[in-house]
């Protein structure tokens, strides 16, 4: 269910907002929510430990292992439920 919201804004923003609506087929609050929406993927910041491990140099070691299991694990397995699983097991739930 929606939520009304009334902003505030200089006659300019508002008429530039119902241009941009306009011109794309959409209603002023479409565009606000898509506006939102962009705004916040672009805002998200990147996990430093996730970065850090993609400049990282993999050992020749680590690199002898790719592949290592290929042919006796199911190709469909989700890792997620057999970690659900392994937790279950585990702690008894």
């Amino acid at each position: 269910m929606a939520t009304k919201l009334t902003l505030s804004a200089d006659k300019q923003t508002v008429e530039l907002a119902k241009r941009i609506a306009s011109e794309d087929n959409i209603s002023v609050s479409k565009l606000f929510k898509q506006l939102l929406n962009d705004f916040s993927k672009k805002r998200k910041k990147e996990d430093p430990l996730l970065e850090r491990y993609k400049t990282m140099e993999i050992s020749e070691d680590i690199r002898s292992l790719r592949g290592i299991l290929k042919g006796k694990v199911q190709e469909d397995v989700d890792y997620k439920d057999l970690k659900w699983e392994y937790l279950k097991e585990r702690h008894g739930l």
